[in-house]
C-alpha cells in the first residue's frame, strides 16, 4: 500500500494500482455524519470545499437511485459528478458509482465517461461518539486512478471534509 503525502486530517493511501483509500475521523456521531453526507441541503454546505457554490445537490437515496452534484467555480466553470447507488445500509455503508462529468470545455462522449466510473464504498464507523469515515474508490485502471490523484482532488477533499465535520457537529 502506497501512502500519499497528505495535506490534512484525512489519510490517503493507494492500496492497489486501481484504488484510492481515504480515512478521516470526525468529532460527531455517525448518524450525524451520515445525515450531512446524504441530505442535499447539507451537502450544499460542504461539498464545495470553499472553491465555489454548489448549484445542484440531488440525492435519490435508494438502491438504483441517482445522485448528482454540481459546483460553479469563481471563474464560472461547472464542475459536476454523478452516479448511482448500488448498496445502502443507513448510517453504516453506501456503495455507489461516481462519474466526473468532464473538464469545462472538454467534450467527452457519455460512454467514455461511463467507462471511467469509480465504484465507491463508503463506511461510517462510530466509536466513543466519533465517526471514522472510510472511502475506498475502485477505478477501472491505473491511468484513471493516477489522473484522479494528480488532479488536485486530495486538497479539495481535505477542505470538503473539514466543512463536512463542521456541518455534522452543527446538527448535534
Amino acid at each position: 500500500m502506497v501512502a500519499v503525502k497528505s495535506s490534512g486530517t484525512a489519510v490517503v493511501t493507494l492500496p492497489t494500482d486501481t484504488q484510492i483509500k481515504i480515512v478521516r475521523e470526525f468529532s460527531a456521531p455517525r448518524h450525524l455524519v451520515y445525515q450531512a453526507y446524504t441530505q442535499p441541503e447539507l451537502i450544499k454546505r460542504w461539498w464545495n470545499a470553499k472553491r465555489g457554490e454548489v448549484t445542484v445537490a440531488e440525492v435519490d437515496l435508494r438502491i438504483g437511485g441517482a445522485w448528482r452534484y454540481v459546483m460553479v467555480t469563481p471563474d464560472g466553470f461547472d464542475v459536476g459528478f454523478h452516479g448511482e447507488f448500488r448498496e445502502i445500509v443507513p448510517n453504516e455503508r453506501i456503495v455507489s458509482t461516481e462519474i466526473f462529468e468532464g473538464m469545462p470545455g472538454m467534450e467527452v462522449p457519455q460512454e467514455q465517461l461511463d467507462d471511467s466510473a469509480a465504484l465507491n464504498t463508503i463506511t461510517f464507523a462510530e466509536r466513543g461518539g466519533r465517526t471514522t469515515l472510510t472511502v475506498l474508490s475502485q477505478y477501472p485502471n491505473q491511468e484513471i486512478r493516477d489522473t484522479v490523484i494528480q488532479s488536485g482532488m486530495e486538497a479539495g477533499m481535505q477542505d470538503a471534509y473539514d466543512l463536512l465535520e463542521e456541518v455534522a457537529v452543527s446538527l448535534a
